[in-house]
């Protein structure tokens, strides 16, 4: 391997190292600050993309690449529709673990969640994952090896969570948008896909038929795998 490829190569093993102890920082954490913690790790992986991709800060969306993008999320949904009646009848625990990502809906006011989903967090795992990460590794292993890998090593970030139903549905979407990126979609098109998907599915119209109860107080409490489950006290920052 060339000089070159080293550097690309041990740049990319840090940053998804970094991204995995973000993550794991991010879900394992005190649960009232999730929102905020996620936003800090998209605005830092994000940075990452935009400061070693220059071509990236040029995204642009345009209408095609909009049509494209919802008609994406769409697709992604209906296959979350039915992997979501998977998940209860197949996984002895997946109704809980679904009814845990969904409680994270509680934490904020919605117009809040909006914004920091469109704003911020679905457009940094996009510029991420599939435009530092994917690229890289497929300028190292070819298009589709590359999609491959990134797709595992998006699902393999959220292995923190402890949520077998959400490390699974993360690798799902990672595969996806992973496979639409390997086939040429544009960036601006994913991050489309990305958003749209993200407010439809988790404010809008979450899959399946339960609905995680909301607290007095508009806050929740979850437990991603951890032992030490605290109750949230109403007026706790």
């Amino acid at each position: 391997m060339n000089e070159p490829g080293r550097h690309d190569h041990r740049l990319v093993i840090g940053a998804l190292a970094a991204a995995y102890a973000l993550f794991a920082a991010t879900f394992r954490g005190p649960r009232t600050r999730f929102w905020q913690r996620m936003t800090l790790t998209g605005l830092a992986l994000g940075g990452v993309a935009l400061a070693t991709e220059p071509d990236l800060r040029r995204v642009r969306p345009k209408p095609r690449d909009v049509a494209l993008g919802l008609a994406s999320a769409a697709g992604l949904y209906g296959v979350f529709q039915a992997g979501d009646h998977l998940a209860r009848k197949v996984m002895p625990s997946g109704g809980e673990e679904i009814g845990q990502v969904y409680q994270l809906r509680v934490l904020r006011p919605t117009p809040e969640l909006a914004a920091r989903l469109t704003l911020v967090i679905a457009p940094a795992e996009e510029l991420f994952w599939r435009g530092f990460v994917q690229r890289r590794l497929a300028r190292r292993y070819g298009r589709w090896r590359g999609a491959a890998l990134a797709s595992a090593a998006y699902a393999g970030a959220h292995l923190s969570t402890g949520n077998a139903t959400l490390v699974a549905a993360a690798g799902a979407a990672g595969a996806f948008w992973s496979a639409l990126a390997a086939a040429g979609m544009p960036m601006s098109a994913l991050i489309v896909s990305h958003v749209a998907w993200d407010l439809w599915i988790f404010l809008v119209a979450p899959t399946g038929t339960e609905r995680p109860p909301v607290p007095p107080d508009g806050r929740g409490d979850l437990d991603f795998g951890r032992a030490d489950v605290r109750e949230v006290r109403a007026g706790e920052p």
